[in-house]
């Protein structure tokens, strides 16, 4: 791949230092989520932990009920559960800064002006080559819109099953707040997954520089 093919990628372009901060806090945050979420699933789950919390204090001479070793193994996943608590609101104060950045930026940075500017490019040209490039261009940027609002979702129910005690919501209706909030956030851990993948895929291929653009913030 020559400099020429990176330097006409539509990925490679400018990003201000409050995006490019934005940007690495908000992985770096949905990374500790997804480990808060792991160790609970695992190392920290109650169920999975008790019998071996029995047979390691019988071991040790000392006899526990299964009930009484639930209570240690859930007291240890409920500490993990309020870190990510406190991870999930500064996820949703970085979702507020966001949104605070994009009135904020420079009129050819923000979202919409550079997606109206791809569209009416796409629709009109005729070249095929720039076509679907312009075509790949849309759909990646309108999956980042989609990802906002997953973000929103996430921590909006996030918020009233943290405080649905103190909002009065019980039941069977923070139940149901609960499983959405669940469901949204493994689409958000997909969609991570997925932004990885094409970003190593295109450092290595046509866009190599796109790492170093979002963390220098230099344009082509």
């Amino acid at each position: 791949m020559n400099s020429s093919t990176s330097q006409n990628s539509l990925f490679i372009q400018p990003h201000s230092a409050a995006i490019r901060v934005w940007h690495w806090l908000t992985f770096l945050l949905i990374l500790a989520l997804i480990v808060t979420v792991w160790m609970n699933a695992t190392l920290l789950n109650a169920r999975q932990s008790t019998p071996a919390i029995v047979s390691t204090l019988q071991e040790k001479g000392v006899t526990a009920t299964p009930a009484q070793a639930w209570s240690v193994a859930h007291y240890y996943g409920e500490k993990m559960w309020d870190v990510h608590k406190i991870l999930g609101f500064m996820l949703a104060f970085l979702l507020l800064a966001r949104v605070i950045i994009e009135f904020r930026q420079p009129a050819e940075e923000k979202i919409g002006p550079r997606l109206k500017s791809a569209l009416f490019g796409y629709l009109e040209t005729n070249h095929a080559g720039k076509k679907k490039d312009l075509r790949h261009f849309l759909i990646v940027k309108y999956s980042y819109t989609l990802f906002y609002g997953l973000l929103f979702v996430m921590a909006t129910t996030g918020i009233l099953v943290a405080a649905g005690g103190e909002l009065g919501l019980e039941g069977a209706t923070r139940h149901a707040i609960k499983e959405v909030h669940g469901f949204v956030s493994y689409l958000i851990y997909l969609f991570v997954f997925f932004h990885l993948a094409g970003v190593i895929r295109s450092e290595l291929g046509r866009d190599k520089g796109i790492v170093s653009g979002m963390i220098h913030g230099k344009g082509k």
